[in-house]
């Protein structure tokens, strides 16, 4: 494939046969194979789709993909790029749950200022941009003092990174943060950003465990603080094993019961496989009548969930996305937190997030529309045009050698060709030791212990 981006040059040239998922075309020029893919030639004028033409439409000496894949630039809504990338100077040495949170909160008391959050925030953003994601909703710890900071730089790193990347913010806090004045500057501050208003829910106990008496009296005040200041949701729901998380119920049925107009992302969602059908049914229902959205982080609940020391776990930690789908319910994937207590890994590869999540959900046999949740769901629910093959569309484009679905989810893919506004981009991914200086532990020799 790397012999093709030369080829590739010009305000105007085709792309000749090239495949793609149907499901990600606003008018696919033929019928789609087995897999769902459909093979075609395509036109770029001034940066952007100028036709999705059938195959044999382009000159035979434009440049061919040779029935390689070709995608849509990611979209990837939900992630934390102000956690990211600290996993070197604060791990998580039991990686739990609990751990997580012990690491990143001690974490973010000693070390997150300006500077370095924008360091690790930049080099996150230059891998994603380098891997062809064109949109990315960060979740941003949202608490006072350090909001007052974080969303100001979240904001000018939003500004520098527009035209490149669309990038949203988004806040997170326990829902008890959001009582009272701190709730009210907090909404605030979201509002002013022009950001979406998140936090996190964490109800435990069996399913037979009453809900605190203040928990719906705290969720009405949540939904009333985003109604107030014309604000979505995009909210941490049940990100756990204990069936007595089922906020996710009733996040469904207030937002019914206050017709709330805005949009609803909800995400993990882990619970809800651990309840009983007759729960789950009944949400799902719910969920589906108040036009909730779903996104599910496979890699990071693989990684946190049903972890006990020594014992192989015996519950994958995703939530019910097939059942999800069958419900009319949109469900997109992303990456979540990258190298930091919650998740050691990850690279806001969106190619990665899809192929793991292909083998850890089983969306395959048939493949159907599920490569729409790591391109069109996502931006649907960021409510940005993104994430489609269509005429008019900016040429933001991923360019694959793989040709059918096994070839592309059985590689990494790196030898990738990224397009943004018809040219080919010339962007690397960022060195490792580009964080030395920001997160190696006191008293350690960079690349050394």
């Amino acid at each position: 494939m790397r012999p093709l981006a030369p080829r590739i040059t010009g305000a105007g040239f085709w792309l000749r046969d090239a495949r793609a998922p149907a499901c990600l075309m606003e008018a696919p020029p033929g019928p789609a194979d087995r897999e769902g893919l459909l093979r075609f030639d395509l036109r770029v004028e001034d940066g952007r789709i100028m036709a999705l033409a059938p195959l044999g439409s382009a000159p035979e000496d434009a440049p061919s993909l040779e029935g390689g894949q070709l995608w849509p630039g990611f979209v990837d809504a939900h992630t934390h790029l102000d956690k990211g990338q600290i996993w070197a100077r604060a791990p998580n040495p039991t990686g739990d749950f609990a751990g997580a949170v012990s690491s990143v909160m001690a974490d973010r008391a000693a070390h997150w200022a300006e500077a370095e959050m924008e360091a690790r925030a930049d080099f996150a953003l230059r891998a994603a941009f380098a891997h062809g994601t064109t949109a990315i909703r960060t979740h941003l710890d949202s608490y006072l003092p350090l909001a007052r900071m974080s969303w100001p730089l979240f904001t000018r790193l939003r500004d520098a990174w527009a035209g490149r990347i669309a990038l949203q913010l988004c806040s997170i806090a326990p829902l008890e943060r959001f009582d009272g004045a701190e709730g009210q500057a907090l909404a605030d501050i979201v509002a002013e950003s022009g950001g979406v208003l998140g936090m996190v829910t964490r109800l435990t106990g069996d399913f037979a465990t009453p809900l605190p008496a203040d928990f719906l009296p705290r969720l009405d005040r949540f939904f009333a603080l985003a109604e107030a200041r014309g604000l979505d949701l995009d909210l941490h729901v049940d990100e756990s094993g204990e069936t007595g998380a089922r906020a996710l119920r009733e996040i469904a049925a207030t937002a019914l019961r206050r017709r709330f107009k805005g949009r609803i992302q909800v995400g993990h969602c882990c619970a809800l496989t651990l309840q009983p059908e007759a729960h789950q049914r009944e949400t799902l229902a719910l969920m589906a009548e108040a036009r909730l959205r779903v996104v599910v982080l496979p890699m990071c609940n693989m990684y946190l969930q049903d972890r006990v020391p020594c014992r192989t776990p015996r519950w994958r930690g995703v939530t019910l996305v097939q059942e999800m789908r069958a419900a009319g319910i949109p469900v997109s994937l992303a990456s979540d937190n990258t190298r930091d207590g919650f998740h050691a890994y990850g690279d806001l590869d969106m190619m990665e997030v899809y192929r793991e999540a292909t083998r850890i959900l089983h969306l395959d046999h048939p493949f159907g529309a599920w490569p729409r949740a790591v391109t069109a769901a996502p931006a649907e629910a960021m409510g940005i045009e993104a994430g489609r093959l269509r005429v008019g569309a900016p040429a933001d484009l991923v360019l694959f050698s793989a040709r059918h679905m096994t070839e592309l989810l059985a590689r990494p893919q790196a030898d990738r060709i990224v397009l943004r506004g018809g040219r080919v981009s010339d962007a690397t991914l960022p060195d490792w030791r580009e964080l030395d200086r920001w997160v190696t532990p006191a008293g350690v020799t960079p690349g050394r212990g």
